[in-house]
């Protein structure tokens, strides 16, 4: 079996969510590498999580930190191909680096969607992926057509707005690259209610 589409998991913090989404072939593992964030995971239990693992690739996921630290931080984490930053004053200092960069925007209005479309084609220029969240913009065509219009002009990994029932016809419809969905903490070690990122990820399966 393989997915649909493209699809990234954020934070990443335990073996049983990475070796769900591992098997069911999803692109990208996003794992929190700042101390004071609820998710983060040191370098020894990311090696411990990611030997389990093959064919997948793997973020380096940050909120605020420095690129200078944020450099420092990967030399602890080599297998890290990806770098995720919410701070677009950040990606110049990163764009000539070993990694690919990808720059997660939340959105409050259509207006921020609109903002990010006028600067999408430098995204492209800089092969920057554009991850997209928001808690309170709804999925209507004027936002699908917005989505559709910036995803014409640059790669883009949509994180709310959707589930199982609906995501692919967003995809379809927006014509994004792909999806992000976010991991979660254990019941207890081993125990994990996969339900909703299980639903999601299901219903993209198709026959290889």
């Amino acid at each position: 079996m393989a997915l649909q589409t493209f699809v990234k998991i954020s934070s990443i913090n335990n073996l049983s969510d990475a070796r769900y989404c591992s098997g069911m072939q999803v692109n990208l593992m996003g794992f929190s590498l700042e101390e004071n964030d609820k998710n983060f995971v040191s370098p020894t239990k990311f090696s411990e999580i990611t030997g389990w693992l093959s064919g997948v690739e793997f973020v380096g996921e940050f909120t605020y930190t420095h690129p200078d630290r944020i450099l420092e931080i990967l030399q602890e984490y080599p297998e890290i191909q990806y770098v995720e930053i919410q701070e677009e004053f950040y990606l110049k200092m990163l764009v000539n680096t070993k990694y690919r960069l990808i720059l997660k925007q939340k959105l409050e209005n259509l207006e921020d969607l609109v903002e990010l479309t006028k600067k999408a084609d430098s995204y492209s220029d800089f092969n920057i992926i554009l991850h997209l969240s928001s808690e309170t913009l709804k999925m209507n065509k004027a936002v699908i057509d917005q989505i559709k219009e910036l995803s014409a002009h640059c790669e883009v990994l949509l994180g709310f707005g959707f589930q199982a029932d609906n995501v692919i016809p967003i995809v379809e419809q927006t014509g994004i690259k792909g999806i992000s969905l976010e991991g979660g903490n254990e019941i207890k070690p081993g125990l994990k209610d996969f339900d909703e990122l299980a639903d999601v990820l299901e219903s993209l399966e198709t026959e290889d």
